[in-house]
């Protein structure tokens, strides 16, 4: 099993030219898509977290979270209030599921590269790729899906899913998350994405 903490003991030398080649072409083998998320369990998940509305953040963990990911974010999106928006939703939806909120940067870059307008070849939308059926399902309107909080709120919760049920497993559940179980391409590629430049250093 793969977990984050395999990765802790991996340098930039380790991965050579590797990690260059898979950095370089990320954006070219991994067009914004999602996975079909049509698992029966992830509805009431879904609504339950609608329902429960916004999180909190707490002041402190937003200076520091802030100190270490604005300037990253800021190389990528431009527009500050954009970013400012995903930075705190992201560390607040991480901290109410117990997601690492590094390895919610890490997916966002790989599935849209912080382009709220992406819409994939079957129709996912957003930073997180959500799939278009679930406004109908679950009582919201299509454009929301576009919306940065609602976005990462349902993205995290089916990440978080798909995490709970490989046990921890950052590498399976990418890959449920992204739809391609049996390959390793777009887990490998957010790992090496999360490893040199979400990780706190």
């Amino acid at each position: 099993m793969l977990s984050f903490n395999a990765l802790l003991p991996f340098t930039r030398r380790h991965f050579g030219l590797t990690l260059a080649i898979l950095l370089l072409t990320a954006g070219l083998c991994h067009p914004a898509r999602a996975d079909q998320q049509r698992d029966p369990a992830l509805g009431p998940l879904l609504k339950k977290a609608l329902a429960d509305g916004q999180c909190f953040e707490d002041k402190y963990d937003r200076a520091v979270w802030f100190a270490a990911m604005e300037p990253r974010l800021k190389r990528i999106l431009g527009d500050e209030t954009e970013r400012t928006v995903i930075l705190e939703q992201v560390q607040c939806e991480a901290r109410r599921l117990q997601l690492p909120p590094q390895l919610v940067m890490a997916v966002i870059d790989v599935e849209s590269h912080f382009n709220r307008w992406a819409i994939s070849s079957v129709g996912a939308m957003g930073l997180m790729q959500v799939m278009p059926f679930w406004p109908e399902q679950l009582g919201m309107q299509k454009k929301q899906l576009v919306e940065i909080p609602h976005n990462i709120h349902m993205g995290c919760v089916i990440l978080k899913y798909y995490l709970d049920r490989e046990k921890g497993d950052y590498a399976r559940a990418l890959r449920r998350y992204n739809g391609s179980v049996g390959r390793r391409n777009y887990s490998d590629t957010v790992l090496v994405r999360l490893a040199n430049h979400w990780q706190f250093k």
